[in-house]
C-alpha cells in the first residue's frame, strides 16, 4: 500500500508540473476592511476566504485584512464573523493598483448561512445548498459543555445519542431513527472510521480538534458513500487560520460518586502571507468509574484517553495547496466490577485498550481563476485493541483485534458559464476504499478475518438557475462482498424564491453490504456469559430508497429574528437485517445471527425553531415525530421455543427532541440552558440462562420492555476577564442532568444483561472549569 500512497503522491505532484509549465505573472494585493454596517465600527477577526481556492485570513484589531502577491484576475471573496450575516463580494485584482475593498456587515444573531461542504463536497452557502446541512458549531461545544462528540449530537434534530452496554459505554448515533451502521461518519469527507474504530469512536473524537460538524440526514449527495443511508456525520478539522491558542481544563463529579477530569489545548500558526499553516491539538480525560446502584458494578466505566495531533497547509503556488493531517489516540476503558484486580480475576469485565493512528494528505490544483479544480487525496487509520469480553473469572475472555483503513480517490470540480440550458457545477471522480481486520478472541472461538475492498466511481452536474437549482448524480459501487455493481442514483431539487425562503425535495437510494459492522467486534454479557454476532451464510445486502422535503424560512421582526425548518422523511429498507436467536456454541455462549428480514419503513418528520434577539437571547428548539416499523413481525429472541416477536423496531422512541437558549445579559458575562427529550420505546431485556442456583437474577425469562420518558435538563455559566495584550481568562461552572434523569430499573449483579441499558448517558453531574486563549 505504500508503493500505492507513493504513485499517488507523484502523479499530483506532476500534474502540478504540468500546470506550471505556463507560470501566471504575479499581480498585486487586495487591502479590506470589515466594519459594522452603519455605525462603522471595527470587527476584528472576522474570518475572510476567497471562495474556490482555500486561502483564508482573519481581519486584525482595526478590522483589517490584506492578501498579497495574489495573481491578476476576478476574485470572490466571503467574509463572516460571529453575530453578523455572510457576506460576498468580487474583486479585481490588477498588477498596476492595489484592490481596495469594503464589508459593511449587517448583525444576525445566528448563523443560517454557514459555509459548507457536505453537501456537494465543494464549499457552498448553506442557503443555496440543495440538501439540507445542519451545522453544529464550537459554540454548540461550549453551550453543553461537551468534551467529546457523542456528548455533542444530540443537540440537532432527527439525531440521538445511546450507550449500548452497561459495562463499557458502548455509543452509537441514530439519524432519523436508523442504527449506527446505516450512517457514514468522515473526517475532513473521508470515510476511515471503519466498523471496529467505530464502536466507541464518538467517545474517541474530542471537540477541540473539530472546527465544526456537518449532518446531512438522508442520502444526500450521490459524493458521499452509497452506505450513508441515515445520513452523514462530517467532522471537520480544525484549520490554521491564524496565530492563536487555547489551554482549556474541566473537573466534573457525577452524583458525588466519581470524578472525571479534562485538559485541553490548542495552537494555531499561520505565516504572515498565508503560504503555510498549522494547527495543533491535544486533549486528556481520566473519568472514575461510576456505580449508581451500590452493587459493586459500573454503570459508567473507567476511561483513561489521551489524543494528540496537527492540521497544516502549504501552498508552492496561488493555485495549489497540500493538506496533511494526523492525529493518535490512545485510549483505556474498563467497566465490570473489582477494578483493582486483573480481568480474568473478576466477576464482570470489559476491557478494552486502543492505539489508533490515523493521517492524510491531499493536493488541491485550480486554474482559469478557480473555476476548475483536481483534487487528489488519501487517507489512512491503523488500530490495535487489545480486549477483555468476560464474566466469571474466566481466563480464556482476552483477545486482539488489528483493523486498517484507507481510502484513496481523485475528483474534478468545472464550473461551466451554461451547460445546455443554465450555469453548472459538474462533479466527478473515482475512489477505492479498503478495510482489513483481523479479530482474534481464543476463548470465545472467534478467529474473524475480513477484507472489505469498494471501488466507486460517482458523477453529479449541479444547475443553477434564478429561483431552482437541479442537483443530479448517481454512483457506482464494487463492493468485494457483493456479486454484482450496485448503482445508486441520487435527485436533489432546492427552489429558492427569496433570500430567506428555500424549499427542497431529495430521492435517494443506498445499501448496507452483508458484513461485520461494529456491534458485531463487541460482546455483550448477559447472565455471566457472552453474546456473539455471526452473520448467515446467505446474508444479502439490504437495499434503501429514501425521500425527503424540507421547507426553510427565516425572517427578520424588527430587533427579533426568526428561522424555521420543517422537514418530512421517508425510507424504505428491503430485505433488512435482523438478528435471530440460534441456540448456542460449545462453551455455552448464545449466538444471534444476522439475517435478512422481509424489509422496514421509517418515516416522520424534523421540526427546527431559531428564536433571538442579538446577544440578550438566542433559543433553538429541535423536535422529531416519526414511526419505525418492520413490514412483518421479526423474532428477536426464544422462550420455551416459541419465536417472541415485534413489528417496532427496538430502542427507538416515536418522539425525542432537544433545546438551547443562551443569554449575555450583561458585558463579560453569560449563560446558557440546553436539555434533551427522549420519549418512550421498547427495550428488549434477557434474562441469565443456567445461572447457579441461589444466584440473584434479575428477570426469569426474556422480555421486551416499556421505558418512560426522560427529561435531561443542564445549566452553564460563564465570566470572562481580559489580561493583558487581548488574553482571556473565562470562568465556568455549571450542572448537567440538573434533575437527574437516568434510568431507574437497572440490572443489578454478575448476571445483568449489559445491553439492557437506556436514557440519558450520564447521572447529575457538577463541574467547573477555566479557559485561557487570546
Amino acid at each position: 500500500m505504500k508503493q500505492y500512497i507513493l504513485a499517488l503522491v507523484l502523479a499530483v505532484v506532476s500534474a502540478s508540473v504540468a500546470f506550471a509549465v505556463n507560470p501566471i505573472k504575479e499581480g498585486n494585493m487586495i487591502s479590506g476592511h470589515v466594519i459594522v454596517k452603519g455605525t462603522e465600527e471595527n470587527i476584528p477577526y472576522a474570518t475572510v476566504l476567497i471562495i474556490g481556492s482555500g486561502q483564508g485570513t482573519v481581519s486584525n484589531e482595526e478590522g483589517q485584512f490584506e492578501f498579497r502577491k495574489l495573481p491578476a484576475g476576478k476574485y470572490k471573496l466571503r467574509v463572516s464573523a460571529v453575530g453578523y450575516k455572510t457576506q460576498e463580494k468580487e474583486v479585481t485584482v490588477s498588477k498596476d493598483f492595489t484592490a481596495v475593498i469594503h464589508f459593511p456587515m449587517e448583525e444576525e444573531s445566528f448563523m443560517t448561512d454557514e459555509v459548507v461542504v457536505s453537501a456537494n463536497r465543494n464549499e457552498v452557502s448553506r442557503k443555496a445548498a440543495p440538501v439540507v446541512v445542519n451545522v453544529m458549531s464550537t459554540k454548540l461545544f461550549e453551550m453543553v459543555n461537551s468534551t467529546d462528540l457523542a456528548k455533542t449530537l444530540n443537540y440537532q434534530s432527527g439525531l440521538r445519542v445511546e450507550n449500548n452496554c452497561q459495562n463499557c459505554g458502548f455509543p452509537q448515533v441514530r439519524i432519523n431513527g436508523l442504527e449506527g451502521p446505516y450512517s457514514q461518519i468522515l473526517i475532513n469527507s473521508r470515510p476511515i472510521i471503519s466498523a471496529l474504530s467505530g464502536v466507541y469512536g464518538l467517545e474517541q473524537i474530542p471537540v477541540n480538534m473539530i472546527e465544526r460538524v456537518e449532518v446531512v440526514r438522508g442520502g444526500g449527495s450521490a459524493l458521499f458513500g452509497a452506505n450513508a443511508v441515515g445520513g452523514t456525520i462530517n467532522i471537520i478539522t480544525k484549520d490554521p487560520i491564524n496565530n492563536s491558542f487555547q489551554v482549556s481544563s474541566m473537573f466534573s463529579n457525577m452524583d458525588g460518586k466519581s470524578w472525571e477530569q479534562y485538559m485541553g489545548g490548542n495552537v494555531s500558526l499561520v505565516a504572515k502571507d498565508n503560504s503555510y499553516g498549522i494547527a495543533f491539538y491535544e486533549s486528556y480525560r481520566n473519568r472514575n468509574p461510576y456505580d449508581r446502584d451500590g452493587d459493586g458494578f459500573s454503570e459508567l466505566g473507567k476511561l483513561n484517553m489521551n489524543t494528540f495531533g496537527f492540521r497544516a497547509y502549504y501552498r508552492p503556488t496561488h493555485f495549489s495547496r497540500i493538506n496533511l493531517e494526523y492525529h493518535t489516540t490512545n485510549e483505556l476503558r474498563r467497566g465490570g466490577n473489582k477494578f483493582d484486580l486483573q480481568p480474568h480475576e473478576t466477576d464482570i469485565t470489559e476491557q478494552t485498550k486502543h492505539i489508533i493512528n490515523s493521517g492524510g494528505v491531499s493536493y488541491d490544483l485550480f486554474w482559469k481563476e478557480y473555476k476548475h479544480k483536481i483534487s487528489a487525496y488519501t487517507s489512512i487509520q491503523h488500530t490495535d485493541r487489545n480486549s477483555y469480553y468476560g464474566a466469571q473469572k474466566n481466563m480464556n475472555a482476552y483477545g486482539k483485534t488489528k483493523d486498517l483503513t484507507w481510502v484513496a480517490g481523485g475528483m474534478y470540480v468545472g464550473n461551466m458559464d451554461n451547460c445546455f440550458f443554465a450555469p453548472a457545477t459538474f462533479t466527478g471522480g473515482l475512489e477505492y476504499q479498503n478495510n482489513s481486520l483481523h479479530d482474534i478472541m481464543t476463548g470465545y472461538h472467534r478467529d474473524m478475518e475480513q477484507d472489505v475492498r469498494i471501488a466507486s466511481a460517482f458523477v453529479q452536474n449541479e444547475w443553477k438557475m434564478n429561483v431552482l437549482t437541479m442537483l443530479v448524480g448517481a454512483r457506482l459501487d464494487k463492493h468485494n462482498l457483493i456479486d454484482k455493481l450496485i448503482f445508486s442514483p441520487r435527485v436533489n431539487l432546492l427552489y429558492k424564491p427569496a433570500d430567506d425562503f428555500q424549499a427542497r425535495l431529495t430521492y435517494s437510494t443506498g445499501f448496507r453490504a452483508p458484513q461485520a459492522y461494529d456491534e458485531d467486534l463487541h460482546v455483550t454479557a448477559v447472565g455471566g456469559k457472552g453474546v456473539q454476532i455471526k452473520l448467515a451464510d446467505n446474508l444479502s445486502e439490504e437495499r434503501s430508497n429514501s425521500y425527503s422535503g424540507s421547507v426553510d424560512w427565516t425572517a427578520h421582526l424588527g430587533h427579533w429574528q426568526a428561522n424555521i425548518l420543517v422537514e418530512g422523511f421517508y425510507t424504505d429498507l428491503r430485505h433488512v437485517f435482523v438478528l435471530e436467536d440460534i441456540g448456542k456454541n460449545e462453551v455455552g455462549d448464545v449466538i444471534k445471527e444476522r439475517r435478512n428480514g422481509n424489509g422496514a419503513r421509517v418515516y416522520g418528520a424534523n421540526l427546527d425553531v431559531k428564536i433571538a434577539h442579538g446577544k440578550e437571547a438566542q433559543f433553538q428548539l429541535g423536535f422529531t415525530a416519526q414511526r419505525s416499523r418492520y413490514t412483518h413481525e421479526e423474532a428477536w429472541t426464544k422462550v420455551d421455543g416459541e419465536d417472541l416477536t415485534t413489528k417496532r423496531m427496538p430502542r427507538t422512541p416515536d418522539y425525542y427532541g432537544y433545546f438551547t437558549f443562551s443569554s449575555a445579559p450583561v458585558k463579560n458575562f453569560d449563560f446558557s440552558l440546553s436539555g434533551t427529550y427522549t420519549g418512550k420505546m421498547i427495550v428488549p431485556h434477557y434474562a441469565p440462562e443456567d445461572a447457579p442456583e441461589g444466584a440473584f437474577c434479575n428477570i426469569t425469562s426474556d422480555r421486551m420492555e416499556h421505558t418512560p420518558q426522560f427529561l435531561d435538563l443542564n445549566v452553564k455559566l460563564n465570566y470572562t476577564f481580559v489580561l493583558h495584550d487581548h488574553i482571556k481568562l473565562q470562568l465556568n461552572t455549571g450542572v448537567q442532568n440538573i434533575f437527574n434523569s437516568f434510568q431507574k430499573d437497572l440490572d443489578k449483579g454478575e448476571f445483568r444483561d449489559a445491553g439492557y441499558f437506556y436514557g440519558p448517558t450520564q447521572p447529575r453531574t457538577f463541574f467547573i472549569g477555566f479557559k485561557i486563549m487570546n
